[in-house]
């Protein structure tokens, strides 16, 4: 019982940072089943069959606040349900020792483009408004349901960031439409686990407490999409998975770095992440300074001037 309330808690959390960010629900969600023992393709299932029910809820949930471009979700969930299939049905053939490590390696490298893209960049919304092309939006689609499925987690972190860099789309509408489009990946994936895999392993009482946490809070979770700020948010889910998974690195046969050694470089990644949080808040607060003082001398301004 323990356990199930532990997941169902990792489920809301990992929903509540997804739906206002747009990405992290499968790695934060893998992560933690991976060391809890699970097989990495017993692990990205049931992520995946949970994200059926929020990515539903959650996609909804955006699309009644108005945060979904539908012409987008179209032309990159698409692309992005072959991709998940495919994923799916690779993991799924991989020996457990040979794919806990690869699916390390992809979350790090996921949890590495995050952290530096989020704390280094801001959010350009130079082009916003110009159409997104189609040859963009299918190779994105493609390689981000693929990347999701094998590394129980990554459609949002490859398409959130990517769509976000464009500058073409508002933020809220970054998330809604890749939240939108994760049911549609989630479906195919799931798809792709069950004909590989069968439902054998799977802890479906995981799965109901993972689909439980992230539906209760996923409605809040869209809401809060106009208040949160991107950049200190994606330090902080980029730094954990970051953590986290060189962690089961370091365990495995690849690395195998124990005593002083594992503590030096434990100590050498907290004290990086916190420097990059503090650069991220810092930017935002002179971010939104800025905002308010052109905001101020707008009003200001004579009618007519």
């Amino acid at each position: 019982m323990r356990t199930l309330i532990l997941l169902a808690l990792a489920g809301l959390g990992a929903q509540l940072v997804d739906g206002s960010l747009g990405m992290a629900h499968g790695v934060i969600s893998t992560a933690l089943l991976l060391a809890l023992g699970t097989g990495p393709a017993v692990a990205s299932a049931v992520v995946h069959f949970a994200q059926i029910g929020t990515g539903l809820v959650s996609g909804a949930s955006h699309a009644r606040l108005g945060n979904v471009d539908w012409r987008v979700v179209a032309r990159i969930g698409a692309p992005g349900c072959a991709g998940a299939f495919l994923g799916a049905t690779v993991l799924s053939r991989l020996s457990t020792d040979t794919a806990e490590p690869v699916m390390a390696a992809i979350l790090l490298a996921l949890g590495l483009y995050v952290a530096v893209r989020f704390t280094l960049r801001g959010l350009p919304q130079g082009g916003l408004g110009r159409p997104l092309r189609t040859r963009f939006l299918v190779p994105l689609g493609l390689v981000a349901g693929f990347l999701g499925a094998t590394g129980g987690g990554g459609w949002g972190m490859i398409g959130t960031p990517a769509l976000l860099a464009s500058g073409r789309m508002e933020p809220r509408k970054v998330i809604g439409s890749v939240d939108a489009s994760k049911f549609l990946v989630a479906v195919a994936a799931s798809l792709g686990f069950l004909l590989s895999l069968g439902s054998h392993g799977v802890n479906w009482s995981w799965v109901l407490a993972f689909l439980l946490g992230g539906m209760v809070i996923a409605p809040v979770a869209a809401w809060l999409v106009r208040f949160v700020a991107p950049r200190i948010l994606g330090s902080a889910v980029g730094g954990l998975i970051v953590v986290t998974n060189v962690g089961t690195l370091i365990d495995s046969d690849w690395a195998s770095v124990t005593g002083t050694a594992a503590v030096c470089l434990y100590v050498f990644l907290y004290a990086v992440w916190a420097a990059a949080l503090a650069y991220s808040v810092r930017a935002h607060l002179r971010e939104r300074a800025a905002a308010a003082t052109l905001t101020g001398g707008e009003q200001r301004q004579p009618a007519g001037a």
